[in-house]
């Protein structure tokens, strides 16, 4: 079971959470899936979330790929409890502009998120897993970029913008980026 770590208002509407567990079984509008270029779920994040949400994912995205490096599409959720995935590519660590790539990515996904006028999103650690981004700057451009995409979009139906994360070393990396941007004791919490 999936359950809060963390928790802050970043509006009096909109909420960042923090959570330790299984983004495919995240109850929201959509999950964020952590893709390559050509949308081929084979390992990873994008593995599993074909294996629990169904073949219709790979189906849907072989139609949409390819996806450039920092965008996102969107498909299905298939069985998974989200309604849609979204499909981000974040940069392969060492290609080159690798920091503005997965702003680009994040952006992209929160855009997508607006447009489908969504209330709820779950993001994993874009690129910090075989792509070999750092965890700890992954978590510092993930919360950065999510806390300026929605001082610029007053206008969003997002209400809550979660960040799941499976491994303790990610949930680590992210717990002090989350520590520096909004304090520690505080905007903690233990709920299930």
């Amino acid at each position: 079971m999936n359950r809060t770590i963390a928790e802050t208002q970043i509006t009096p509407q909109i909420t960042l959470k923090l959570v330790h567990g299984d983004i495919t079984e995240e109850a929201v509008d959509a999950i964020v899936n952590a893709a390559n270029e050509h949308l081929m779920h084979g390992g990873g994040v994008a593995g599993w979330i074909v294996r629990k949400g169904g073949r219709i994912i790979q189906e849907e995205s072989n139609r949409i790929a390819p996806v450039p490096t920092g965008q996102a599409a969107v498909t299905s959720a298939g069985a998974l409890p989200a309604r849609y995935v979204i499909h981000a590519v974040g940069p392969v660590w060492g290609s080159g502009d690798e920091d503005q790539k997965l702003r680009s990515a994040v952006e992209n996904s929160l855009a997508r998120a607006h447009e489908l006028g969504i209330h709820s999103v779950s993001l994993p650690a874009i690129s910090s897993g075989i792509f070999g981004f750092p965890k700890d700057r992954c978590a510092e451009i993930l919360l950065d970029t999510a806390v300026a995409f929605l001082a610029h979009h007053p206008d969003t139906a997002l209400r809550e913008v979660r960040f799941c994360l499976f491994d303790e070393p990610t949930l680590k990396a992210f717990r002090e980026a989350w520590d520096r941007r909004f304090g520690s004791s505080s905007n903690h919490t233990e709920t299930g």
